[in-house]
């Protein structure tokens, strides 16, 4: 039979199959340390504002600080027959200390408690994921910096575009890492306010003092409004929808390097270390790792998804719906903290094929468009005549057999008379790529201020 320690209401035995339904303590048991944080917290300011003798007190934050050791130690295990975390180390307190225990919960509910174990997890990890992002962000600049010469035929549509450089390609994934970097530190700053003495829906008339347990949590300041508080969990959201939003962009980075290592591109190769090989085919390397993040991303997705489901039609203040807010948060996050710090590892120990790059840069013709552009500059011609110009002299490329940075100075001039000798010098695709030099460009000079910039705001992001 199930503990009910909050049973007072209800006379008799729980069905067993309400006990499995209504039983959290197999995943909650995660949010023990701040379940534990915040009770220390609470009978802290309890007996400061003289609502529990500072006796109780001592004997309270005693015993909380063994159970932790206890859990730690594995001396507690969290699998018994209470129906969560919160009742689990209450109910151990007060086999320890006995009627001080039982004064831990004054001016508290499960409500507000849950809120706190929750947002203080949500929180933490936050910051721990933001700091990832930081190793990430750092490895592609790194990565950047060793290639901001080295030429690869930039895409749209899958189709080969404009020669760009491969250090400007990661600048572009450092650019996203940094926008999702800034999420979870938007994210941190608004929802770093104290649910704790909300209890169940309207405050509690007891003179407790919100704004010391914000302190000694670490939260910039109690929250607004307690009905809004014990049912909030745009935290809960805000953290799945910036993991989802991160994993997307590193799904995104997995597709490339999955398309980069096949035989086709060889662009990159990844180490054995982040590779596996086939059953029956003993030729096989396979790019399991970037799959897998890849696969991962429909998995938080999900859990987003999921918990906008359970919160969109419920009632003010809090309904047991709301016990399917955390494993769905539990899951993302670690998937999150995993997935980041394997992606770092792999881009880091990737080989870089500069080679087999710069001969892609030779098929579909990249620097065509430099041609048109020359055309609009130098001789004058309107845009749309020169795209049909220059799409002529893509034709006697093709016939040739022949990329158009390769066609001589004759074959041009066939085309049109107007074309000048100094167009040559231009279809070279590296004289192409490095033409770009408009802020935000790929020329090498152009990126490497993007580097030195995000370099820069990265040591400052770190404090260095």
């Amino acid at each position: 039979m199930s503990k009910k320690i909050a049973s007072a209401r209800i006379s008799t035995s729980s069905s067993k199959l309400l006990q499995e339904l209504n039983n959290s303590l197999p995943f909650d048991k995660v949010l023990y340390r701040e379940d534990i944080e915040g009770s220390r917290a609470h009978a802290y300011m309890l007996a400061e504002q003289g609502i529990i003798s500072k006796e109780d007190y001592a004997q309270i934050e005693q015993g909380l600080v063994e159970i932790y050791e206890e859990v730690e130690a594995g001396e507690f295990l969290l699998d018994g027959d209470d129906e969560d975390i919160h009742m689990a180390i209450e109910g151990r307190l007060t086999s320890k200390i006995g009627n001080a225990g039982k004064r831990l919960h004054t001016a508290r509910s499960r409500n507000d408690q849950v809120a706190l174990d929750f947002r203080l997890f949500v929180q933490k990890n936050t910051q721990k994921i933001a700091n990832l992002l930081l190793e990430n962000i750092a490895t592609l600049i790194k990565v950047a910096s060793e290639n901001t010469n080295t030429l690869l035929p930039g895409m749209t549509h899958l189709q080969h575009a404009q020669p760009i450089n491969f250090g400007f390609h990661m600048m572009a994934y450092a650019s996203m890492f940094k926008r999702d970097y800034e999420r979870f530190i938007s994210s941190y700053e608004r929802n770093n306010y104290s649910p704790i003495g909300c209890a169940a829906l309207a405050g509690t008339p007891h003179p407790i003092n919100r704004k010391t347990t914000a302190e000694k949590l670490g939260f910039k300041a109690p929250t607004l409004n307690c009905l809004d508080t014990v049912s909030d969990r745009d935290f809960a959201l805000e953290i799945l929808f910036n993991i989802s939003t991160m994993m997307m962009h590193m799904s995104r980075l997995s597709e490339e390097l999955i398309l980069w290592s096949a035989s086709e591109f060889k662009f990159v190769q990844l180490s054995d270390k982040h590779a596996t090989g086939s059953s029956i085919m003993p030729q096989k390397k396979n790019p399991d790792i970037p799959e897998l993040l890849r696969g991962k991303t429909g998995r938080v997705n999900g859990n987003l998804v999921a918990l906008l489901t359970v919160m969109k039609g419920l009632p003010l203040a809090y309904n047991k719906d709301m016990q399917e807010d955390k494993e769905g948060v539990f899951d993302s996050v670690k998937t999150a903290l995993l997935s980041l710090e394997v992606l770092n590892e792999m881009i880091g120990e990737m080989t870089v094929n500069v080679e087999q790059m710069e001969k892609a840069c030779m098929i579909g013709h990249l620097s065509a468009t430099d041609l048109a552009d020359y055309l609009v500059k130098e001789v004058g011609i309107p845009f749309r005549d020169a795209y049909h110009i220059t799409g002529n002299v893509v034709n006697v490329a093709e016939e040739k057999g022949v990329d158009i940075s390769e066609l001589s100075f004759e074959d041009l001039k066939a085309v049109d008379d107007r074309i000048t000798e100094g167009v040559v010098v231009l279809l070279d695709n590296r004289a192409s790529m490095n033409a770009r030099i408009s802020e935000g460009g790929t020329s090498s000079v152009r990126t490497q201020e993007q580097i030195d910039f995000l370099s820069s705001w990265l040591n400052k992001e770190k404090g260095e």
